[in-house]
């Protein structure tokens, strides 16, 4: 049964916080926002409530009823003082995904607040919307690192061929977080031209940043990545050493061979297993001996791996 419209305003207008909050607790109240312009005014106006239960959900029933006129208000609301509040806007954010909401969300990419920047970016990401593009070039110079992070991931959905420079650009970003989502966001371009960047990037001050490297020029299929790898073996963090050693197996680095059986001695487990899986794709005659006596190894998950290398070396002299 549907609630006539003046008591759902007179239920909102309550003073009594309990009173709000359940009328918002009504399923009855999106329907009815949805057909009633005076509802749906009523609702922006309880973003603004005194109470934050009551600013909470409304915000939750706007995204329930999706119109992009809300937006604004709810963009507001990232500003809240309560963190709850501010939590339920950024999730609602997300949920608006027409054209319509996507241009009321643009302007919020140079809110001066940093938070709602970030924010705002953050809910533009699922848009995809080509019209975001300039404005989040102009995003990967902001003040704030967080922002530059946002900007740069939002641009990586895009995968506009105009926003590479601004990309490459940040992987010289002074912060490490940034330099690292860069590589990531390039890699979407799948571009053997961004592989010597790639490379330099094996250099960086940064672990992260470095093992972020030798993941993507794994899947670079570009052989010129092979030599920076074979040096990266050596890295002082096993993290970046296990990805590098993973994405010699996957360019077919048989020249990596004798590093990659010495690595089946490492004293690091995931360093054995790495190494392991990266001889079974080589598909190494020489590494049988050494991936045989992994088969008494006290890590389990160094065995499987040993024992599928081994599995698939034999296949391909099957095959052969």
């Amino acid at each position: 049964m549907d609630i006539p419209v003046e008591n759902l305003l007179a239920q909102l207008a309550d003073p009594e916080p309990s009173v709000r909050q359940l009328a918002l607790i009504e399923i009855e109240w999106i329907a009815a926002a949805g057909t009633s312009d005076e509802v749906f005014l009523a609702l922006v106006d309880r973003v603004r409530d005194a109470d934050p239960t009551v600013r909470s959900l409304a915000i939750a029933r706007l995204e329930d009823v999706g119109d992009a006129r809300a937006v604004p208000a709810i963009v507001a609301a990232l500003e809240d003082d309560d963190e709850k509040v501010r939590e339920a806007a950024l999730t609602s954010l997300r949920e608006f995904r027409t054209e319509e909401s996507a241009t009321a969300l643009l302007p919020g990419i140079e809110h001066p607040n940093p938070a709602v920047r970030e924010a705002v970016l953050i809910a533009l990401r699922d848009h995809r919307d080509p019209r975001a593009t300039e404005p989040l070039i102009r995003a990967t110079n902001d003040e704030t690192p967080r922002v530059r992070r946002e900007a740069v991931i939002t641009l990586a959905y895009l995968r506009r061929p105009e926003s590479v420079s601004a990309l490459r650009a940040r992987l010289r970003d002074v912060d490490a977080t940034v330099r690292r989502v860069a590589i990531g966001a390039l890699d979407f371009f799948n571009s053997p031209v961004l592989v010597p960047d790639f490379i330099d990037t094996l250099g960086d001050v940064d672990w992260q940043v470095r093992r972020e490297a030798a993941i993507v020029l794994g899947r670079s299929k570009v052989t010129q990545a092979i030599p920076p790898l074979l040096i990266a073996l050596g890295d002082p963090y096993w993290q970046v050493q296990k990805e590098a050693t993973l994405s010699l197996g996957k360019l077919g680095a048989v020249s990596a061979t004798g590093a990659l059986i010495g690595l089946l001695d490492d004293a690091t487990p995931d360093i054995r297993k790495a190494a392991a899986q990266a001889l079974g794709e080589l598909r190494a005659d020489a590494a049988l001996p050494s991936l045989s006596r992994l088969a008494g190894d006290a890590d389990a998950e160094v065995r499987k791996a040993a024992g599928n290398a081994r599995d698939a070396i034999a296949a391909a002299r099957v095959v052969h």
